[in-house]
């Protein structure tokens, strides 16, 4: 029996696996990112307060609280190769219902297309998360993850420049002028710009069904995580539930803050800046600056993990850059703030890359269902925003930047001793 059949890595040929991993990383991050040009485009065209504006992040993220489990589930049927492509034909049905939303302007449509969207991400991000974890040794996790977060990032950095070029055009000071309007001259202005998006989700749809056929037809190998990893599973004759791995689940709730605090710097940078008195026609861009700064972290990650730094060292001095910058941006002004957030991309950047392989070490058949609960956490996206959302009504768009903070103290907890917890010291050294 190979090594590979006794722990469940695939015998990965070559770079395919990882080319084709690569590729649907670059998909997550375009789907993903393209919410921060989505935020202010149906604030406007839809006549929404900050509070439901993020109903835009809410409803994208939290599928993946809802989906985790069944996305598990089906995995389990189907094999990682075949759950990945059925995660991409319902994004592509998430991306359909937007062209009903589109003509009909309505906001519940628009969310309920992003659920789904975010349904099959839940998928594809369950079973290709652990996929690149299980790839090769833990303890390069991190650099693995991290060339796939640059995948992630550049397409995140294109997404919003191409989406913000098409239905962003020419917003400045669109919401004063069908102030002025009447009625019939409002409406027939917003079904113009609701109609924008159209065009782009069609493109976006070919595009995803593409891919799910390439995937499909693909050599991928799979993984068999139900055979236990002898030199990574812990406690084989103890353990009996997920439940029973603390680690696990203080990285599930570490990984809640992240997502949330990630999607904070990506998502709400564009309508902050326009907060800060800068027009849209710049603050498109600043979702983009926010994601270089991410790939130049992640291009730290590559160069430094695990040469010349652990990836347990590398969050902890991530948690606390986050920390800073998230201080520094609270009272800050126009630019220099706006600076700050597009810079915590960098303090998230190794963040990820680090979390998920502490917090599935030493799981062995359980590693699948960890990382659904791990997927779960994702759910942060979905509820850090719509909480800034909230607070930037009642105080303001800088003041509700406050909760970055708690969400970076608790982060940096799990770098120093929280993925310890309950791990023996053999263990604990692996991961790091």
């Amino acid at each position: 029996m190979t090594t590979a059949q006794q722990t469940g890595r695939p015998n990965a040929k070559g770079l395919s696996p990882i080319i084709i991993i690569g590729a649907l990383f670059f998909v997550f991050g375009f789907v993903t990112w393209v919410n921060s040009v989505l935020i202010p485009y149906l604030k406007i065209a839809c006549q929404l307060n900050n509070f439901e504006s993020y109903l835009v992040a809410f409803s994208f993220y939290i599928s993946y609280l809802v989906m985790a489990i069944p996305s598990a589930r089906l995995l389990k049927l189907t094999g990682f190769k075949n759950g990945m492509a059925c995660g991409l034909i319902v994004m592509a049905a998430g991306a359909l219902i937007f062209i009903p939303a589109a003509f009909t302007r309505v906001y519940g449509l628009f969310l309920l297309g992003l659920f789904v969207q975010g349904t099959g991400l839940a998928v594809l991000q369950t079973a290709s998360n652990p996929y690149i974890t299980i790839l090769g040794p833990a303890e390069s996790a991190a650099r693995r993850i991290s060339i796939m977060g640059i995948c992630n990032k550049v397409a995140g950095a294109i997404a919003p420049i191409i989406l913000a070029a098409i239905t962003l055009k020419n917003t400045d000071g669109l919401t004063q002028r069908i102030a002025q309007m009447n009625p019939v001259q409002k409406t027939a202005e917003l079904n113009a710009l609701s109609s924008r998006v159209i065009w782009p989700y069609v493109c976006i749809i070919v595009v995803l069904v593409i891919l799910a056929l390439m995937v499909y037809l693909s050599t991928l190998p799979e993984i068999d995580t139900d055979k236990e990893d002898s030199s990574g599973a812990i406690g084989r004759t103890a353990k009996t539930s997920i439940l029973q791995f603390p680690h696990l689940l203080l990285g599930v709730a570490t990984l809640f803050l992240y997502t949330g605090v990630e999607v904070l710097a990506g998502d709400t940078i564009i309508s902050y800046g326009a907060s800060q008195g800068i027009a849209l026609s710049t603050a498109k861009f600043f979702t983009t600056c926010t994601l270089i700064c991410m790939i130049i972290g992640y291009i730290i990650g590559i160069i430094g993990i695990p040469k010349y730094i652990s990836q347990v060292k590398a969050l902890q001095i991530s948690a606390i850059i986050g920390v800073i910058f998230s201080i520094v941006a609270i009272f800050a002004h126009g630019y220099t703030s706006v600076m700050f957030i597009a810079l915590l991309g960098l303090a998230n950047s190794l963040m990820w890359p680090a979390i998920w392989p502490l917090a599935i070490n030493g799981l062995g058949k359980f590693t699948k269902i960890g990382s659904s609960l791990l997927i779960m956490g994702i759910a942060g996206g979905a509820i850090l925003p719509l909480l800034y959302g909230r607070l930037a009504d009642v105080f303001n768009t800088q003041q509700a930047y406050w909760i970055l903070v708690p969400s970076y103290i608790f982060i940096l907890y799990f770098a120093v001793s929280g993925h310890k917890v309950g791990l023996t010291t053999q263990a604990s050294k692996n991961a790091e």
